[in-house]
This record gives C-alpha cells, sequence and structure tokens, in this order.
C-alpha cells in the first residue's frame, strides 16, 4: 500500500443539507474460513467472499464514503460522487483488514472505515500494528473508534466509562493527527447513559448494530449499520441493503446480544 496519500480538495458544498438515507456495512476478519478455536465465527468473511461483495456494489452503481464524508453532505451539502453512497465499515482493528479487505478497496478505488479498539486487539491475537494503522489512513481510510478495551459500556461507572470512550478518542487523535470524529458501541449495547457519555467526548456521532439505512433525521448517535454475515453471497448482501432501507430509527437504548 501506498505510504502517502493526496487529500481531495476540500469542498465547501451547496449550503443546502442533504436528505439523502445511506447504508453502513459492518465487518471485522476478513480471511480465511474461521479456525475451530475462533470464539465468534460470526466475525469471519472470508476475503474471496468480501472480494466478490464489493465487486458486487461496483456493480450495482454503488461507491464506498466515509462518515466524515457522509457528515459534510448531511450538513453542508458536499457532494458524495456520482451514483450510490455506501459506507464499508471495520471493528476492532484486525490486521486482515489491512491486509485483505484494504487491497480490495484499493482496487476499487474506494476506502473504508475503522472502528479501532485502542488496547484491546494486539498484534499478537491479529490486530493492526501501529504501522498498518498508519498505513489505512495514508490511504485514505477514516480512523474512528470503539473505545479503549471493548467493554460493554452500559455496565460501567462513569469513571471508566469516560476513560472507555473520552481518552480513546484523545489518545488516537494525538497519536495519529486525525479527528476521531464517530464512536462505535462495543456489541452495539448503548443506553442514554452511553450516548451522553459519548457525546461529551466531542464525537460526531455513533453507530450501532441496529439493521437499517442511517439518516440525516435521526439521532447522529444512533446511526443503524448493517452486519455482513460469512455467508452472505453477494446478491444476498445487495438483498439484505434493499430490504433494509425502510429501516431507519433504531431504539433509544439495546442491551441484547450483539457480537461485537
Amino acid at each position: 500500500m501506498s505510504a502517502k496519500h493526496s487529500a481531495p480538495p476540500v469542498s465547501q458544498g451547496t449550503g443546502q443539507s442533504g436528505l439523502g438515507a445511506v447504508p453502513i456495512l459492518e465487518y471485522h476478519v476478513i480471511n480465511v474460513a474461521p479456525p475451530q478455536s475462533a470464539a465468534v465465527p460470526a466475525l469471519y468473511v472470508p476475503a474471496d467472499v468480501f472480494s466478490s461483495q464489493m465487486d458486487a456494489l461496483k456493480a450495482n452503481g454503488w461507491h464506498a464514503v466515509t462518515l466524515d464524508q457522509l457528515e459534510a453532505y448531511w450538513t453542508r451539502g458536499v457532494a458524495l460522487g456520482p451514483g450510490k453512497p455506501i459506507v464499508i465499515s471495520f471493528d476492532s482493528g484486525y490486521a486482515s483488514q489491512y491486509t485483505n479487505a484494504a487491497p480490495i478497496l484499493k482496487r476499487l478505488g474506494w476506502v473504508g472505515v475503522e472502528n479501532l479498539q485502542v488496547d484491546g486487539l494486539p498484534p499478537s491475537e491479529g490486530g493492526l500494528t501501529d504501522s498498518q494503522i498508519r498505513g489505512l489512513i495514508a490511504a485514505g481510510w477514516e480512523l474512528d473508534t470503539q473505545g479503549m478495551s471493548h467493554a460493554d459500556l452500559i455496565t460501567l461507572g462513569s469513571g471508566q466509562l469516560a476513560y472507555e470512550v473520552a481518552t480513546a478518542r484523545q489518545l488516537l487523535h494525538t497519536r495519529y493527527g486525525v479527528p476521531v470524529n464517530w464512536f462505535s458501541y462495543p456489541f452495539g449495547h448503548y443506553d442514554a447513559t452511553v450516548i451522553a457519555a459519548v457525546r461529551a467526548a466531542g464525537f460526531v456521532g455513533a453507530t450501532t448494530e441496529i439493521p437499517g439505512w442511517a439518516s440525516p433525521q435521526q439521532d447522529r448517535f444512533r446511526l443503524p449499520r448493517l452486519r455482513v454475515l460469512p455467508d452472505t453471497s453477494p446478491p444476498e448482501l445487495l438483498s439484505q441493503i434493499a430490504s433494509a432501507q425502510a429501516n431507519t430509527a433504531a431504539p433509544p437504548a439495546f442491551s441484547g446480544s450483539g457480537i461485537a
């Protein structure tokens, strides 16, 4: 991957807020089939399947954008380019997102959104290295976070909650010199207290694991996402995206079964 990335010219937009809803996809490990020792096999999407999914999206008129680009469209009318915008997000910071997913997206001229847990997934456990994180940023990926350690935030006291949320943003911003504007709730769990902590930390918004399309009319701190499972064929993914279009609202709180 190239070590340099030229940022596109900054557009001030039309001044008119964009109104379109956009799907956000959620991925984790982009690798071979999960080993028998894998704690959560549903996290593993084979690289060839991921490649086929991305090719199908491209063939059907989709193109990848970041959450910051989406926010600029919603608030200032900054164009998202021709075709249908979609966000490709990756949780937890697995090295396969750099080694396997990034080259596939680069081939299409696309970038992803990395929701990094700061200290919960070391390279010895298949996590991204510092140089790989910097490589993704240099390639145009957006860096966001899931917190310091991927703790279940709804179970924490106020001090630990602030540490998980605010400290993660501060550390990543200082270390990599990027905004880190978006939060992704670990396990998809959140409530009013968690949302308040994320808002207080200065995040622009947050993503959930509630299926649907992200809309500018909804709460920025409860944006829906579509989790992509290992056995999802390209036609099934296209159908999943289309079926979720009617859903544009996540509940005020969620503490159900999430996988990451």
